[in-house]
């Protein structure tokens, strides 16, 4: 029988907020498995992860935990799919802080395309590629990528008939080039000495990677500086010494055929050097192109092309035949991949990944022990690992990219880039089967829909967890008991204030709870009840925000998180955890006790989480709890509304509430509302696609849904995951 994979995060109960860095290494492991380094995530755990079919991570930008929430009935299917949640901590460029600055909401123009149709733009944006403009897309032979003679002129190559190169050798390699012609790869280290940079290494190796020459020469003049840090020369090993230039000018033009082709990096300083002229060359600092005159470094491209190190500091200088046989396999790279296959590799993304990797690395060197700095809000954002999106392409697999270009109006070519959510899914459908990990980024709009009015919206969703953690009793008799009240109404959960309400007839008591649970418990339980000698009615307040607070309860019951959870209060504030799972041990199938605890005294309250490994057994345990209650038991229980992840974002917004609200103008609760409006019809869309998507996807693809969180006046605003494997009952596993 074939194995599935699993995911175990046993988050459930547990207070915690998973960094970017900590998302990464669950990213990269599910990706990579034991390959590049990758281990299994500190934080949960995928079962057989070989089995994976994919990885699909969908990116929702500017949205938190908050947008959540606010709108958690038109997240239909978010809420009832996805079993694992978790805080994340909220990144300003969330992309950015996983795969570099530079990488804008993720698009095909950014090279990383599936393996078969063309991504959106892709065409288009492929054609700005600085190799793409240079070459086209389409294979060559060699001979399209030997410099040209205006070429060898602008880069100041040696040449014939140039003031420069008199008592220059010609190598005399005159027959016509062919693209069969051979290649040859040629790298010098040089000195500097009173005539300037004169060649003391010389390395020469074939088509196949055989070395044909690696001699050390004597400078004619005297060396003022032998720069051993990277020509590796000292003065001990050129003592003995005997060859000359001369000599080397000679062996050179014998062992180099009528029609041999030299590749090199920056060659034209090897030539220079040298003192030869040799009519054709490809100069892979030229090849692999950039905009603005710029180059890539040897040693970048040889680990971000070939995935191999050299120049290694570990060594003393560089090794020519190294560097010469480095150069030779980017350009056989080149030519047999063509420019098109070169341009996905998204050769400067990976460099700004691993200049942002080398600044972290010396940030920590320079660091004092135990020192935590904050990050700056206009900091580069922390990589403490390099980005894994390049050891996907080296071990053959081709991440996929979809998402909305952000366009800079004035820029007229970009005009035709925008795509909407809708062309995004379908070109999710149609690629994301064909590749082994991607990243869909779907968008409200304008990243100042979501922030424009972000304060407002989250006083306003906290004020309606206030209203539904808020319940009213009564009417009670003018002298009643208070403190029976409020030991009725605490065997519901912990109570955050009780107040008389004076300003009605008979008097009624207002209870705000901490725990959502417990004021349901007290509708369900109370209302119509007697309490201190008075027969009451228990309600929430009617308010606009409270009026849907049915629809809400019931949602909640059946959210996926809360499936094979009940809550239990009553409890005695004397017994500890161990007490407990001696007391609810006898009950089958359970798996987990989650005792809350009082963020700010960390005591124990009332009441507790109990998790079953099945729906039915939380259903059996509810039967046998209630049994114990009819036998007198203190205890009072139902099925869980907020148990985990929501529980401790209630708690948070509480916390928040308590900050002084700022009053809000009637337009400004206008446009609020009819923003409001609008996003929730967008938010329905939103989570009807990303359903669709999810439905299309393999059994046993790891799926994962970002709000990577916002920054407001309020503090930041922490994101949420939502993950799972989906099994072949659409729904995700473990």
């Amino acid at each position: 029988q074939e194995k599935s994979s699993c995911l175990s995060a046993p988050l459930f109960g547990k207070d915690c907020e998973i960094s970017r860095d900590q998302l990464y290494e669950l990213l990269k492991y599910a990706a990579l498995g034991k390959c590049h380094n990758a281990t299994q995530p500190s934080w949960c755990h995928i079962y057989h992860q070989s089995h994976l079919a994919g990885v699909v991570v969908i990116v929702l930008p500017e949205m938190s935990q908050l947008h959540f929430y606010k709108f958690y009935l038109q997240f239909k299917h978010l809420r009832r799919v996805f079993r694992h949640r978790f805080t994340l901590t909220p990144s300003a460029n969330f992309l950015a802080s996983l795969y570099g600055p530079t990488l804008k909401p993720p698009n095909a123009a950014q090279g990383l395309t599936s393996t078969s149709s063309e991504c959106i733009s892709k065409s288009s944006e492929s054609q700005r590629d600085p190799i793409i403009q240079k070459y086209g897309e389409k294979k060559r032979g060699l001979t399209s990528y030997i410099l040209t003679l205006e070429e060898q002129k602008k880069y100041d190559y040696p040449l014939k008939d140039s003031r420069k190169c008199r008592g220059f050798v010609c190598t005399e390699c005159d027959q016509q080039r062919t693209d069969s012609s051979p290649l040859f790869g040629l790298d010098c280290e040089m000195c500097l000495t009173e005539k300037g940079n004169e060649v003391t290494r010389v390395s020469l190796v074939d088509a196949q990677g055989r070395c044909l020459l690696n001699e050390l020469v004597k400078p004619e003049s005297t060396v003022v500086h032998y720069r051993t840090r990277f020509s590796g020369i000292t003065r001990k090993m050129l003592r003995p010494v005997k060859t000359r230039l001369s000599d080397i000018q000679t062996r050179l033009k014998k062992m180099l055929p009528r029609d041999a082709v030299l590749v090199g990096h920056s060659l034209n300083n090897d030539l220079q050097a040298l003192e030869m002229i040799h009519p054709s060359v490809i100069d892979t600092s030229l090849l692999f192109a950039r905009n603005e005159g710029r180059r890539f470094r040897l040693k970048f491209l040889a680990k971000a092309v070939l995935g191999k190190e050299i120049q290694c500091e570990q060594k003393l200088g560089h090794d020519p035949a190294e560097d010469a046989r480095a150069a030779l396999e980017l350009a056989q790279f080149f030519i047999e991949q063509g420019p098109a296959k070169v341009a996905e590799l998204n050769l400067e993304m990976l460099l700004i990944t691993e200049k942002l990797a080398e600044v972290s690395q010396k940030r920590a060197v320079l660091q004092p022990q135990g020192y935590r700095g904050q990050q700056q809000p206009n900091e580069p954002p922390h990589l403490s690992k390099p980005c894994f999106l390049e050891c996907l392409q080296v071990t053959g697999q081709k991440p996929l990219l979809l998402g909305r270009q952000e366009l800079d109006s004035s820029d007229p070519s970009q005009s035709n880039l925008s795509t909407s959510n809708k062309q995004i899914l379908q070109k999710a459908l149609e690629d994301v089967p064909l590749s082994t990990f991607s990243i869909i980024e779907f968008s409200l709009g304008p990243e100042n829909i979501l922030s424009h009015l972000h304060d407002e919206l989250c006083e306003k969703v906290g004020s309606k967890m206030t209203d539904m953690l808020t319940i009213y009793a009564g009417p009670f008799e003018e002298n009643f008991c208070l403190k029976s009240v409020r030991k009725e109404f605490g065997r519901c959960g912990p109570i955050q204030s009780l107040t008389v309400v004076t300003e009605t007839y008979q008097p009624y008591v207002c209870i705000q709870y901490k725990v959502l649970e417990a004021a349901q418990l007290a509708v369900e339980s109370l209302n119509g009840a007697e309490v201190a000698g008075s027969c009451i009615k228990v309600q929430r307040p009617v308010t606009a925000a409270t009026l849907d607070c049915d629809v809400l309860i019931k949602a909640l019951e059946l959210d996926v998180e809360n499936e094979g959870v009940i809550y239990v209060a009553g409890l005695r504030k004397s017994l500890t955890e161990k007490d407990l799972q001696e007391v609810f041990g006898q009950l089958k199938d359970l798996e987990a006790l989650f005792l809350l605890k009082d963020l700010q005294s960390g005591r124990h309250r009332n009441c507790c989480f109990l998790k079953f490994q099945t729906a039915q057994s939380a259903v059996d345990a509810l039967e046998v709890i209630n049994d114990w209650i009819m036998k007198g038991s203190r205890l009072r229980s139902r099925n869980a509304l907020a148990s985990g992840h929501l529980w401790r974002w209630i708690c948070q917004m509480n916390h928040s509430n308590g900050k002084q609200r700022r009053g809000v103008s009637y337009k400004k609760m206008q446009q609020l509302s009819d923003c409001e409006q609008n996003l929730k019809k967008k938010v329905q869309k939103l989570d009807h696609h990303i359903k669709k998507l999810y439905r299309s996807l393999q059994n046993n693809t790891l799926c994962i849904v970002l709000f990577p969180g916002v920054n407001s006046t309020y503090g930041s605003q922490s994101g949420l995951g939502l993950m799972g494997i989906k099994d072949d009952r659409g729904r995700s596993a473990c």
